[in-house]
């Protein structure tokens, strides 16, 4: 096995932060192992001033990282889950996911509405979203409501809420943990009103096919149960062909015991003005997780969720 392994990550202080505890654990795993980093920003780090489903899908935040591995730049990239496209560039693979953390959204209050829940804010109150998924189910639930775009780091977002800009945001629970900012979360968002990202919550280390001695290396920080689950949300959302600025969302569990236990799949695919939703539900072994999320899929689909992603992408998806 190696004794060096480069890691691509993106220069975000989230990104560091998680990258950092993956370089942290390998060390930990593996003596005499030298890890660098190489930080980077991507085309969605830059890109600040248009939303993100207007800029493109494909690869907003992985596309520069996955360069350096393609070029032995990097042997491993570093992403959110939830940023990784299901269709990866040839040559390279999903090595390792790692043990979720909370992938419910979480609500942020302005210090005004600090009585406040999401059901109880008032009519026209702003609701900062970037994301496609939280505006129309949060459309759907709260059409009194006033829904604004934000962008930027955690941070950033922070800064705007607290200057009076928006009301409240919604961002990710486990985003905010990593950061050491889960007094921020001022209620988690119930999975019957908003399902969360496919992947959230999770880390997806990315690395070259066929590279034996670092699958091996990063194997370590496999979580089974994390990565069965996130292969069938993965596999819900390649199979709707949707990418991860459109609405759709999911939740997963298990039920039963051990390796008998049931793998559930929740999934939802709304219209942007949240006026349609389709939610389903499907089970089966977990030993074959890409299989339920196929199967959901379908079921969707059958539902109608094809017709209201065309509209979608026909609204959203940039001119090529």
């Amino acid at each position: 096995m190696a004794n060096t392994l480069r890691i691509a990550s993106r220069r975000s202080q989230l990104a560091m932060v998680q990258t950092h505890w993956v370089r942290d654990e390998l060390l930990q795993a593996h003596q005499g192992l030298e890890i660098s980093i190489e930080a980077m920003a991507t085309q969605g780090d830059k890109i600040l001033d248009v939303a993100l489903a207007k800029i493109g899908d494909k690869g907003l935040f992985t596309k520069e990282l996955e360069a350096q591995m393609l070029v032995d730049q990097a042997d491993i990239a570093v992403h959110s889950l939830k940023d990784l496209p299901t269709n990866l560039p040839d040559g390279l693979m999903l090595g390792c996911i790692t043990e979720r953390e909370d992938p419910a959204d979480a609500l942020v209050v302005h210090a005004r509405h600090s009585d406040k829940s999401l059901a109880t804010l008032p009519e026209g109150a702003v609701v900062g979203t970037s994301s496609l998924r939280r505006l129309a189910q949060l459309r759907h639930h709260y059409p009194h409501l006033t829904f604004k775009d934000v962008r930027g780091n955690v941070i950033t977002r922070l800064e705007k809420l607290d200057s009076g800009e928006f009301d409240c945001l919604i961002l990710a629970a486990a985003g905010l943990g990593r950061l050491g900012l889960a007094d921020r979360i001022h209620e988690l968002i119930d999975p019957s009103i908003s399902l969360h990202a496919v992947g959230q919550g999770a880390l997806g280390i990315e690395c070259r096919e066929g590279d034996e001695a670092v699958l091996a290396q990063i194997k370590v920080l496999e979580h089974l149960p994390t990565a069965r689950r996130c292969l069938a949300e993965r596999a819900f959302l390649r199979q709707l062909e949707g990418g991860c600025q459109v609405p759709i969302g999911v939740n997963s569990c298990f039920e039963g015991e051990a390796e008998q236990a049931e793998l559930v799949l929740t999934g939802m695919v709304a219209s942007l003005d949240g006026l349609r939703l389709i939610r389903d539900v499907r089970r089966g072994p977990q030993q074959d997780p890409e299989a339920i999320g196929i199967a959901l899929a379908e079921a969707l689909r059958a539902q109608g969720a094809g017709e209201i992603l065309e509209e979608i992408f026909a609204t959203v998806r940039p001119e090529a």
